[in-house]
């Protein structure tokens, strides 16, 4: 398992970053991501205390990678934040899409699909075909979740997904210790999106291969 959308207690999350990495080693995870929830009023303290995280990668088999998730930022503010936060030395940008289950501003997704310094938008809900084209062009990767509420749009941006050839990626949004899953449960929520198996599979390997190019 790699999950690259997860917070700890620097935000919403219960768990402090020792405590989320030594879970998600037990369940199996090679890499993990920490995005807490980030504006510009917390930046810089997110993404140090996740570059502090890393020295989980010498005690435990897992990589730990320093990111955050920009969440109910004005769309017109995306993008320069998503570049402060690369120059501050974020590996992972996400960026809180248009879910069904808050009120995020019209236009999220458009902002963060068209932005060189997003690398994931999270939960996008009933995103356009339109912003689906441009993730697929910028290389945005479009998420499959695992977290309850917004997973209810999951089918929707599989499916857009597919027909044009966007990458998915599977993340849990871990907020508390019993969100992390298996690559089990994850090959799961990828088919209960509607993926065959072998696709489902394509999708769990893309989150390395996401790693890989970004990082």
């Amino acid at each position: 398992m790699i999950d690259l959308h997860t917070h700890t207690i620097f935000s919403d999350g219960e768990l402090i970053p020792s405590e989320l990495v030594r879970r998600a080693v037990i369940h199996g995870y090679k890499a993990i991501a920490l995005t807490d929830h980030a504006d510009y009023t917390n930046l810089e303290q997110l993404i140090e205390a996740g570059h502090k995280a890393k020295y989980l990668e010498s005690e435990w088999d897992i990589r730990v990678l320093a990111g955050v998730e920009l969440t109910h930022v004005p769309p017109r503010k995306i993008a320069p934040l998503a570049k402060k936060a690369k120059e501050l030395g974020a590996e992972i940008v996400v960026v809180h899409g248009e879910t069904t289950s808050e009120p995020v501003a019209p236009g999220t997704n458009a902002a963060s699909v068209v932005c060189e310094y997003v690398d994931i938008l999270a939960h996008p809900g009933l995103i356009s075909e339109e912003d689906v084209e441009r993730a697929k062009e910028n290389n945005v990767c479009l998420e499959i979740t695992a977290r309850n509420g917004h997973n209810r749009t999951n089918g929707h941006v599989a499916r857009l997904a597919l027909e044009i050839g966007a990458t998915l990626l599977v993340n849990t949004d871990t907020h508390a210790p019993e969100d992390l899953i298996t690559d089990e449960t994850a090959m799961k929520i990828a088919m209960g999106a509607g993926l065959t198996e072998a696709k489902a599979r394509e999708v769990l390997k893309a989150s390395a291969k996401t790693i890989a190019d970004i990082v």
